[in-house]
C-alpha cells in the first residue's frame, strides 16, 4: 500500500510539473494598440535567467595575434529555457566598466594663442570595475517583462572586452556587428575568454534592436552601418555621429559643452577600462633596463592608439577636417545601412549638438529608410517617450502591424510641453518653414537692427576678442567693444523657427589667425529667477576663417583682408513669443568652447556683404506680419 501511494504521489508531480512546463511554453508576448505589453510571468525579476560570455570578432586590435572577442551579458525570461524564443534589445558601452577620474590637467590647456602647441596634458588610468555575469542593468526592467531579451556588450578595449578602444573607430562597428552575428548563429561565442565551449543562442529569433544614450547611441549606428542582418531598427539618443563635429566646427577647434579642453585621445584615457592583461613585447630587447619582455595590452594600445593614430591625426593645429576625422564620421558609411531608425535629441543639447541627430536623420530618409525623429527642447539625453520606443520595437522586432511606419515622420516637444506629449510634424524641418534672409545695420556695438530690406552703404564694424567676457555678459550689455549686435523689431506676433538658420559673413582680421562665435539668441534676456533652457540662447554656431575656403584646407589670414564665409549654426525648432527681438550676435573667442587667446584681435565685419538666413514657418510674410 505504502509503494502504491508513492507510485501515485510521482505520478501526481510528475503530471504536475508536465502542466507547469507546459503552461510555461505557451506564455508568450501580449500586444494591446499594437504596444508589448508587460506580461506577469516575464515580470519576475528572480526567475531571469542572467549569463555571460565572449563573442569572436573578426579583428585584433591589442596586439596578441589572436582574434578581439568582446563580453556580452545577457538577460531572458525563464521560458526561453523551454522553446520560447524571442527578439533581443541589445545596447553596448565603453562605460560599463568604469571612467577616469577627472584630475587637474586631463583636459588640453585652451590658454593659448591660436596656431600655438598647447602644453602636454596629464595621462589618467581607469580602474575597471564590475563584477560578471553583470555588466549593466539598463534596459532590462523596461523591455524584458514586455517579451524581449537584453543583451550588453562592453566596447573594445574596456572592461572584459579584448581590443582597444579607437574612438569611432572600425573595430567599433565590427564589435557589435560580430555579437548580432552571434544572436543570428553566424558568430561564435564562448563560455570564457580564452576558453573554447562554445555558447549558441538558441533562444534569439535573431531580430535585434539597439538603443543607449550618447556614446551608448553612436554604436548603434555604427553597428547599422556595416548593414549587418538581423539589426533591424535601432534608437539612437544623443548619439556623437561625427568625432570631427563633436571635437571641431567648420575648422574651428571647439570643445563639446561643459568640457573645456577635452580632445579625442582624452576621451580614450577616459573609457580605456580594459587591456590589464600581459602580452609579448616586440620592442623588447634583452639586458636593456628600459625594456620589459611582456607589457600590458593597455600599454601597447596607448602606444598604437594614443600616442600614435590620435597624435598625428587629431591635429590642434589647424582643425582641419582629415582621412583621420573622415573615418570617425558616420555620415560617410551610410551606403550599407538598413535597420529603421527612430532618433532622439535635445536642441539645446550643447554636449553632442543637434546637428549630430539631424544629419544622419536626413540621409537615412533621402535613402529611403524608415526614419522618424523626436526632438525635445532640452539639454543632453533624453529618449522618445516609451509608447514611441515600443511601438518601433514591437512592429520591427515582433513583426506586429502596428502602422508605426505610418506615423508622422517629426515629433518635436513644443517649449512649454511635457516630453511625453510631443506635437506631430509631417517632417523636420517643418515642410511650411522657408528661408528668410536678414540684412544687417549698422550700429552693432550698441544695437544695430537686422531687416528684411537690404540698405546700401552699411559699412563696416569692428569687435575686439576678449574670452575673459562669457557670451552671456555680452549678449545683455548695452554697449560693447567686444561683440557687434543686430536685432529685429519687436514681435507683435509668434515666430516659429524650424531648421537650419545659416551666416553668410565677409569679415577681416588683425591677426592671422582668429576665432568666430555667432549666436542667435532672444532679447529681452531673461534674468529672473531661473530661465528655462529655451528663454535667451536660440542657437549658436563656430568656424575659422582659415577654412574660408575649405574645411580640409586652411590658410593663414593676411591681416586686413576680407574673406568671405558660409556656416549652418545649430538645427532648431522654436516658437519665439511676441514681445521678444531675435538677435544676431558675433564675436570672437567663446569662454565656454573655443581656444581662449588673449584678448586683443579685431574683427572687421562688412555689413554690406554679411546676412542672416532664417527658416521661419511662414516664410517672409509670416516674419513681417510679426515686425511691420
Amino acid at each position: 500500500m505504502k509503494i502504491f501511494k508513492h507510485s501515485a504521489l510521482l505520478i501526481i508531480l510528475f503530471l504536475f510539473s508536465s502542466f507547469q512546463l507546459v503552461a510555461q511554453e505557451k506564455v508568450e508576448p501580449i500586444f494591446v494598440n499594437g504596444e508589448a505589453q508587460v506580461v506577469p510571468e516575464f515580470n519576475n525579476p528572480d526567475e531571469w535567467i542572467r549569463h555571460d560570455l565572449w563573442v569572436e570578432t573578426t579583428f585584433d586590435t591589442d596586439g596578441d595575434g589572436k582574434l578581439d572577442r568582446m563580453h556580452v551579458a545577457v538577460t531572458r525570461p525563464p521560458q526561453t529555457e523551454n522553446g520560447l524564443k524571442l527578439p533581443v534589445v541589445y545596447e553596448s558601452s565603453p562605460y560599463y566598466a568604469g571612467v577616469a577620474p577627472n584630475v587637474d590637467g586631463l583636459f588640453w590647456d585652451v590658454h593659448h594663442e591660436l596656431g600655438e602647441e598647447a602644453k602636454p596634458r596629464t595621462q589618467v588610468e581607469v580602474k575597471r570595475i564590475g563584477k560578471r555575469p553583470i555588466i549593466s542593468n539598463s534596459q532590462i526592467k523596461t523591455w524584458v517583462p514586455r517579451g524581449y531579451i537584453v543583451v550588453h556588450s562592453s566596447s573594445p578595449g574596456t572592461g572584459l572586452s579584448d581590443g582597444a578602444p579607437t574612438v569611432g573607430g572600425d573595430n567599433e562597428s565590427l564589435a557589435p556587428k560580430a555579437v548580432i552575428d552571434w544572436l543570428n548563429g553566424r558568430a561564435k561565442g564562448y563560455t570564457e575568454r580564452d576558453g573554447n565551449e562554445e555558447v549558441e543562442a538558441y533562444w534569439s529569433t535573431g531580430k535585434v534592436g539597439m538603443t543607449g544614450t550618447s556614446y551608448n547611441g553612436t554604436i548603434p549606428l555604427a553597428a547599422a552601418t556595416t548593414g549587418v542582418e538581423g539589426l533591424e531598427a535601432i534608437i539612437p539618443i544623443a548619439p556623437n555621429t561625427s568625432y570631427y563635429h563633436y571635437y571641431r566646427s567648420n575648422g574651428l577647434v571647439r570643445s563639446p559643452g561643459g568640457y573645456l579642453g577635452e580632445d579625442i585621445d582624452v576621451l580614450y584615457d577616459f573609457i580605456h577600462s580594459g587591456g590589464e592583461d600581459l602580452i609579448l613585447n616586440k620592442n623588447y630587447i634583452k639586458d636593456s633596463k628600459d625594456s620589459k619582455k611582456f607589457i600590458r595590452k593597455r600599454d601597447y594600445n596607448n602606444a598604437k592608439i594614443r600616442d600614435t593614430e590620435m597624435k598625428n591625426g587629431m591635429d590642434r593645429i589647424t582643425g582641419d577636417y582629415n582621412e583621420f576625422w573622415a573615418g570617425r564620421d558616420y555620415l560617410n558609411d551610410m551606403e550599407p545601412m538598413k535597420a529603421a531608425l527612430l532618433m532622439s535629441h535635445g536642441f539645446n543639447d550643447w554636449n553632442v549638438m543637434p546637428e549630430h541627430s539631424y544629419r544622419i536623420y536626413k540621409a537615412a530618409s533621402d535613402k529611403g529608410l524608415p526614419t522618424q525623429i523626436y526632438y525635445h527642447q532640452f539639454g543632453h539625453g533624453g529618449p522618445p517617450p516609451i509608447s514611441m520606443m515600443n511601438r518601433w520595437f514591437t512592429h520591427y522586432l515582433h513583426g506586429v502591424d502596428n502602422g508605426v511606419e505610418n506615423d508622422a515622420k517629426a515629433w518635436i516637444v513644443r517649449e512649454d510641453d511635457n516630453m511625453k506629449e510631443p506635437t506631430a510634424y509631417k517632417d523636420y524641418p517643418n515642410p511650411d518653414a522657408k528661408d528668410v534672409t536678414l540684412h544687417l545695420n549698422a550700429g552693432g556695438n550698441a544695437i544695430g537692427k537686422l531687416s528684411v530690406e537690404k540698405n546700401k552703404k552699411q559699412g563696416s564694424e569692428i569687435l575686439v576678442d576678449n574670452a575673459n567676457i562669457s557670451g552671456n555678459d555680452l549678449a545683455q550689455a548695452k554697449n560693447s567693444k567686444n561683440r557687434l549686435l543686430y536685432v529685429t523689431p519687436e514681435l507683435k506676433e509668434d515666430i516659429h523657427i524650424s531648421g537650419l538658420a545659416s551666416i553668410s559673413i565677409t569679415l577681416a582680421s588683425s591677426k592671422p589667425a582668429a576665432n568666430l562665435s555667432v549666436w542667435l539668441v532672444s532679447l529681452p534676456w531673461n534674468t529672473e529667477g531661473k530661465p528655462k533652457i529655451t528663454d535667451n540662447i536660440i542657437t549658436r554656431g563656430w568656424a575659422d576663417p582659415q577654412n574660408h575656403k575649405s574645411l580640409t584646407e586652411s590658410e593663414p589670414l593676411s591681416p586686413g583682408k576680407f574673406y568671405s564665409l558660409k556656416f549652418d549654426l545649430q538645427p532648431d525648432d522654436q516658437v519665439i513669443k511676441k514681445g521678444q527681438q531675435i538677435g544676431l550676435m558675433i564675436f570672437s573667442s567663446d569662454s565656454q568652447f573655443t581656444l581662449l587667446p588673449e584678448p586683443g584681435t579685431e574683427l572687421t565685419i562688412d555689413l554690406d556683404k554679411t546676412s542672416l538666413t532664417l527658416p521661419i514657418v511662414g516664410g517672409e510674410d509670416a516674419l513681417r506680419k510679426a515686425t511691420e
